[in-house]
């Protein structure tokens, strides 16, 4: 893997070049990847955080070049602020599925129309595919550049690390089912929102379906042990192989796995209260 370098404008293929945000951290890895799609024209994807300098450092890479889209795999703060600022610069259409605020969403990404499963953007040589990708949060697009194979995964698929689902909007079910669908696709290579290109694109993508899996397996053998658990306390049985430093993140996806089987009629919550979820206890069926 190669060192990712803030601003350094790095050549990936014939038609895509990524600059990354200096905005490294626990959940962004060394930072959110920016990808430039094209040549004479040129459509910016995960634009990345509202920073002057990686605005710069976009623009200066775009050089001369016409920029006729600005694209969001989806709003949140880490991938589209950057898109209204740079619209008012390049005069470029906004792409993305804009949605209702669930408190972790950018308000300043707007569009006319969202986009939809299927729907291309043509450009003089290259054709960007959206692929309708719903789990981490269901507002969530990936984009297959036709020409080369290549999937921009926004946070779908990260480098390095697993992603959080993150509910109500986030959903473990339909993550699932969006992996699989993407294994439908003529993928060469993935391209992440964070993290360095990933070269065996089924591989990783059967071996994060059979992580979650197993996962959910270790919730269903806790619940069967514990009997009627809150979250809390579940989270560092769940996960006693991941730091202790991590659990508070960890108990977001941990309510995605039990939501789904919560779904799926396979665990029940026996106190009601949503906005006090990390108190709400769960047992088996």
């Amino acid at each position: 893997m190669n060192a990712i370098k803030a601003g350094d404008v790095v050549t990936l293929s014939p038609r895509v070049r990524r600059v990354t945000a200096n905005n490294p951290g626990a959940m962004t890895g060394a930072g959110t990847n920016t990808y430039l799609i094209g040549r004479d024209e040129i459509a910016i994807l995960d634009p990345g955080p509202a920073d002057s300098s990686h605005i710069r450092a976009i623009l200066e890479a775009v050089g001369n070049a016409r920029v006729r889209w600005i694209v969001a795999t989806h709003t949140h703060p880490d991938h589209s602020p950057a898109a209204a600022l740079l619209a008012e610069q390049v005069n470029a259409e906004m792409i993305g599925c804009v949605l209702q605020d669930d408190g972790h969403q950018d308000r300043s990404f707007l569009v006319d129309n969202n986009v939809r499963h299927g729907d291309l953007i043509v450009a003089n040589g290259f054709t960007l595919e959206a692929i309708a990708t719903p789990g981490h949060v269901s507002n969530h697009f990936c984009y297959l550049l036709r020409e080369e194979g290549l999937v921009f995964t926004g946070d779908h698929i990260m480098g390095g690390s697993t992603v959080v689902i993150i509910p109500p909007s986030g959903d473990m079910a339909e993550y699932l089912v969006s992996l699989e669908r993407l294994k439908q696709y003529p993928i060469r290579q993935l391209l992440p929102g964070h993290g360095d290109v990933i070269d065996d694109p089924i591989g990783v993508i059967d071996g994060l379906i059979a992580h979650r899996l197993r996962r959910e397996d270790k919730v269903i053998r806790v619940l069967r042990a514990r009997g009627d658990v809150s979250l809390v306390d579940l989270t560092p049985l769940v996960y006693d192989d991941v730091d202790a430093s991590l659990h508070l993140v960890a108990q977001v996806s941990l309510w995605a796995h039990l939501l789904k089987l919560e779904k799926e009629g396979r665990a029940i919550k026996t106190i009601e209260q949503h906005w006090l979820f990390g108190q709400q206890r769960w047992r088996l069926v």
